[in-house]
């Protein structure tokens, strides 16, 4: 993590990985039965974060609630990193589901161990990967420093 915030906005890690769990489970379910109702469920909701229309997003919502019913203390950081690997997550996503509309099941099954393996990781070790990516790409100045990744 930065020392000091990339951005003015924050967000709660505990509602992430409550997220990420959602997600690797749905994304899960896909790879065990290649229905992609469950890609599409995953896509509708990362389109609605994308979006920042949280109301509509099945996963923020019942994240929040799981939230509220353990009483657990939000635990605040920069939101930048977070949303640069909500965008990575959803262009996996529409990946995912695009090949799997075209019949390239494996292949599909294949993106789909990857995005779970980040999600698995950030629900357990609050390792967030796609954030560690946006900062190496700052690092690199092959993203600006933006205070307010959108």
């Amino acid at each position: 993590m930065a020392s000091c915030p990339i951005s003015s906005q924050r967000i709660d890690t505990n509602l992430v990985r409550v997220i990420s769990f959602q997600i690797f489970f749905f994304t899960l379910l896909f790879a065990v039965t290649q229905n992609t109702l469950f890609m599409g469920i995953v896509l509708f909701d990362l389109t609605m974060r994308v979006l920042r229309k949280d109301s509509f997003s099945l996963f923020a919502q019942t994240g929040k609630f799981i939230l509220e019913q353990w009483n657990a203390v939000p635990r605040y950081t920069d939101e930048s990193p977070k949303r640069f690997a909500l965008y990575l997550g959803l262009f996996m996503t529409v990946t995912i589901t695009a090949l799997a509309f075209f019949g390239l099941f494996k292949t599909a099954v294949a993106v789909a161990l990857i995005l779970m393996i980040c999600a698995f990781i950030e629900v357990l070790f609050d390792f967030c990967i796609g954030c560690k990516i946006y900062y190496t790409l700052q690092l690199f100045k092959a993203i600006k420093h933006d205070r307010n990744f959108n």
